[in-house]
């Protein structure tokens, strides 16, 4: 059971996730945030010194979320389509979703004024291994995929991902993918991945 100040806490970070969303960081003030979570100004900044500690904490939490979503590990003597394919559609459906959207624009429209956040928080995101970073490694080393470079392959492998299911849907260009069309984007992308690094017998 979580304490009263953990309540405390886990309110105001819902409430930012809502203001920030409808007003944007900077429209938003420590009072509405009290407002919005019924709890003291006070409170607020006992928990978070500034607006921005707040942003930067929604920030973490959406990168671990991402990280502890996604639990697909590689398999031996698995074929490597079906396997990858799934692992993919585990981080489509993750990163796709109205929640992880809304707060990566909230995030994204606070770090592009914050130029030494944003690199910090970067660097910080490229030192933990994703699911899709491990698999490429395993089946490396068990000599199914011939890479150069495992993270150049995995970045390559993101752009192929956010480019249909990211970053369209956070500049509101398209809307989120349907069901059908997040296993159609990881199949195609796990094939076309696959046909640049797999090992041919």
């Amino acid at each position: 059971m979580k304490s009263r100040s953990q309540l405390k806490r886990q309110a105001i970070i819902e409430a930012a996730k809502r203001i920030f969303k409808e007003l944007g960081v900077a429209a938003s003030s420590m009072d509405k945030l009290a407002e919005e979570a019924q709890v003291s100004k006070r409170t607020v900044y006992n928990h978070f010194a500034t607006k921005e500690a707040l942003v930067m904490h929604l920030v973490s939490e959406l990168w671990q979320e991402a990280m502890t979503k996604n639990q697909g590990r590689y398999q031996v003597g698995v074929a490597l389509e079906g396997q990858f394919a799934a692992i993919i559609l585990t981080e489509i459906e993750f990163i796709n979703s109205q929640e992880h959207i809304d707060l990566a624009r909230v995030a994204i429209g606070h770090l592009f004024y914050n130029s030494d956040e944003m690199t910090r928080e970067i660097e910080k995101m490229k030192q933990q291994e994703t699911a899709l970073i491990r698999w490429i490694k395993a089946a490396e080393a068990d000599h199914k995929l011939q890479l150069d470079d495992a993270n150049f392959a995995n970045d390559q492998l993101m752009s192929l991902i956010k480019g249909h299911c990211f970053w369209p849907q956070v500049l509101a260009c398209k809307p989120l993918l349907t069901e059908i069309e997040r296993q159609h984007l990881a199949i195609e992308t796990a094939k076309m991945f696959l046909s640049r690094y797999q090992v041919v017998s």
